[in-house]
């Protein structure tokens, strides 16, 4: 079952989220090996991807952004492009596009950032822009701050929140065939956290790096080892991590609520990429093919359109289609 739990350290600035994903994991490389164009990723690609599934629900689900959050690494690597999408109630999808041969062993540096010039970025895109307003997108290299090739998607995503919204981070990724899951832990501002009101702490300790508390429950969590992420039970990791601590727990995503594969393609969205991509290059393809087929990365749906189906997408309402006559 997947779920995803979210808590809070009782008088301390931290909060966390742990989210494990089983069935939805699960049915997104079923659609992926079942798809015959692209058939199955190979393992160490999956385990990206579902780290990057696991991390985008916990960003997603930390910020509440209401629109989608897009989680994109692309390097010259095999793996080309790795995109995970999270929407605000956890519908999430991933894909990637892998060129060339992936060795058994490989990790991120030699799966995107040969070169040591890959990116990750990740964009807000909301749900219902206002009028000149453009999706929020920040990047960061796949290396350190003295450019060290970085090993760990967690470390990545660490180093990007640490320069975007200046809190101490610390996640915990893992993914195999069967799950992906991930730990957030997160030191909250100390100014205006009710949680802590009336705190003594001193104002110097809301700095990275320097609030003890935080720096503890970091420790802690960094301790989880990715074979216990993915076959504990929610109850049992936070029961061995933070054993000494009081956590205020809040209803957990699970049941209907809980993160689900969920893909946003349609075949209106397929025929305005089409119209975008224009009549005449359209038509080429009919030419040389007899119609335009178009397959979804994400979910494998195939959208195909006859002659008559691309003439229907390139007529105006009200507008008479070619080669049609009005019955009087």
């Amino acid at each position: 079952m997947s779920e995803l739990h979210t808590f809070l350290f009782d008088g301390l600035p931290v909060r966390g989220m742990i989210v494990r994903l089983d069935s939805a994991w699960q049915e997104i490389l079923a659609r992926r090996a079942g798809n015959t164009q692209t058939g199955a990723y190979p393992a160490p690609v999956a385990e990206l991807l579902g780290e990057m599934t696991a991390a985008a629900a916990l960003m997603q689900s930390n910020i509440k952004f209401k629109g989608s959050l897009i989680l994109q690494i692309f390097g010259d690597g095999p793996v080309k492009l790795a995109v995970a999408e999270a929407q605000p109630d956890l519908g999430l999808r991933c894909t990637a596009s892998v060129q060339g041969e992936v060795e058994a062993d490989a990790h991120l540096p030699e799966l995107v950032n040969v070169g040591n010039k890959g990116r990750c970025a990740i964009t807000l895109d909301p749900k219902e822009r206002l009028p000149g307003q453009q999706p929020y997108q920040g990047v960061v290299p796949l290396f350190g701050d003295q450019g060290e090739k970085l090993h760990k998607l967690s470390d990545v995503l660490q180093h990007y929140m640490l320069q975007s919204e200046q809190l101490d981070t610390t996640l915990v990724l893992a993914a195999d065939s069967q799950v992906a899951a991930g730990l957030l832990i997160q030191r909250l501002p100390l100014a205006g956290q009710a949680n802590i009101a009336g705190s003594s702490q001193r104002a110097e300790e809301d700095h990275i790096g320097l609030n003890e508390d935080y720096n503890r429950i970091a420790v802690l969590a960094a301790s989880l080892t990715r074979e216990e992420l993915l076959t504990l039970d929610v109850e049992t990791i936070l029961r061995r991590l933070f054993w000494e601590e009081k956590l205020l727990r809040f209803e957990p995503r699970a049941g209907l609520l809980a993160p689900r594969f969920s893909c946003t393609c349609s075949r209106e969205r397929v025929s305005n990429m089409l119209r975008t991509l224009g009549q005449a290059e359209a038509q080429s393809i009919l030419d040389e093919r007899g119609q335009i087929e178009v397959g979804c990365d994400f979910c494998g749906q195939q959208y195909r359109f006859d002659p008559v189906d691309t003439a229907q997408i390139f007529t105006e309402p009200g507008e008479q289609m070619p080669g049609s006559q009005v019955v009087q």
